[in-house]
């Protein structure tokens, strides 16, 4: 029996090394922003019945996404008796139709145990009646929260913004104001954090701006006013092979700046407001904005590194010195792209329709209804090869990855209302619906 123990500790050690592999995720789509599962794969199939690890039920509504770091999951809700939650009829779904603003409501902080989802704790971050009003499809916790695996930064829009260390203790908190948004829909950017700055894109219909506070104290660093009404996305820091970037999308102009200063470092005339966070590799950078109310024709551009100034194309135009291609089409989507070696994955809104383009030419590799998938509010993710796209009823539809389309699988959760994007701790799956959290991941391990 002595002669065992080397290789139970050669075998404790490799457990040890493929944890220490499997990223946090840390933010909106991932530790980089793009939903790319790189260093571990979950289960491509499962139901209620397999390979769901444990279901907890979440108190109040929200639609922002779960973040994971070190062994823990953190979420956000918004909690109000007196608020119904939305439900699946025969004509769609159905909300609550009473003035939200009239509600009391609570904010909440949860961290949970990835291991068991078990509550290690539970904070109000705030209490009271809301200061503005939301869309009846939107909630007030749609911001997703990020953390750098020490500090977890809570963003409820126009409520507040707060931190927090991983043993629930409340660090610092922030006003950013209360503004009207787009027919009162309420908000939805996410803040993301880079070295010791957060950044908040606060889009809405009187004062819009972009602000980098201190990760630890709240302090302001900079702010730059936007010329801009409501826009939904979230920032993206694209790492480009000359620089690192702060990607902000808008409704007027698509704006590189330098996540030091705040500086504008380049600036492309944009086609409407927006909900997609843009996405980008070593070369280019993919951003695209809908015009809701005209109809117009959406331009998707792939943006190359190195701008400068204005780059925006005149008319006429589909490539210019900063440009390397662009496509027009008609379509409405809240889906960020995702983008899988020379792949560009997009999700339409209400039809489940993917496309995908070549990712540097933008030629249309095909153009698919996703067999018996509804709408999808849920941007797609990529794990050990394959794609996913996850529709508001609680369908999966596996893809295989590349220019032709195949469907691997398709996997059903038993309820109605998925609008929360994915998250991942090691090879599991974390997915959040109105009702419950889910982790999904193979039994056998």
């Amino acid at each position: 029996m002595e002669s065992c123990k080397p290789y139970r500790v050669a075998f404790f050690l490799l457990v040890l090394a493929s944890v220490a592999n499997a990223e946090d995720w840390t933010q909106f789509r991932g530790p980089r922003g793009d939903g790319i599962v790189r260093e571990a794969k979950h289960p491509e199939t499962w139901d209620e019945e397999s390979n769901v690890i444990w279901k907890v039920a979440l108190p109040g509504r929200g639609w922002s996404q779960p973040v994971t770091a070190k062994g823990r999951v953190f979420v956000t809700t918004a909690e109000s008796a007196q608020e119904e939650k939305p439900r699946r009829g025969e004509g769609g779904i159905v909300r609550d139709a009473l003035d939200p603003k009239q509600h009391e409501y609570r904010w909440l902080v949860l961290c949970l145990d990835a291991a068991s989802g078990n509550v290690i704790w539970n904070r109000t971050a705030y209490e009271g009646k809301p200061r503005t009003g939301k869309h009846r499809s939107n909630t007030y916790a749609s911001e997703t929260p990020a953390t750098d695996g020490e500090l977890l930064i809570a963003y409820f829009g126009m409520t507040g913004i707060s931190c927090y260390d991983f043993d629930g203790n409340r660090l610092w908190d922030k006003d950013l104001g209360a503004f009207p948004t787009q027919a009162g829909w309420g908000t939805g950017s996410s803040p993301v954090i880079h070295a010791d700055a957060v950044f908040v894109q606060c889009d809405n219909d009187k004062s819009s701006f972009l602000v980098a506070l201190d990760k630890r104290s709240g302090n302001e660093l900079w702010r730059q006013a936007r010329d801009e009404r409501s826009n939904w996305s979230t920032p993206y820091l694209w790492k480009n092979r000359l620089r690192t970037e702060l990607v902000v999308t808008g409704g007027k102009k698509m704006r590189g700046h330098d996540p030091q200063t705040g500086e504008v470092l380049w600036e492309m005339s944009a086609t409407g407001r927006t909900s997609a966070t843009a996405v980008g590799n070593d070369e280019l950078l993919y951003v695209d904005s809908v015009d809701w109310f005209t109809g117009s024709p959406v331009r998707l551009a792939a943006v190359r590194a190195g701008g400068a100034g204005d780059i925006s194309l005149k008319a006429g135009e589909t490539e210019g010195p900063f440009i390397a291609w662009s496509v027009t089409y008609n379509t409405y989507h809240n889906t960020s792209p995702l983008l899988v070696d020379d792949c560009l994955y997009m999700l339409e809104q209400h039809t489940g329709i993917i496309r995908c383009y070549d990712a540097r030419k933008g030629k249309l590799n095909y153009q698919q209804r996703i067999p018996e998938a509804t709408g999808s509010t849920v941007s797609p993710w990529t794990a050990g090869g394959k794609i996913y796209c996850l529709d508001e009823v609680g369908r999966t539809s596996v893809l295989e990855s590349g220019p032709k389309f195949k469907l691997l699988a398709s996997n059903r959760l038993d309820e109605s209302l998925f609008w929360a994007s994915a998250a991942f701790t090691g090879d599991r799956l974390i997915l959040r619906s109105m009702e419950n959290l889910y982790c999904i991941g193979e039994r056998s391990r």
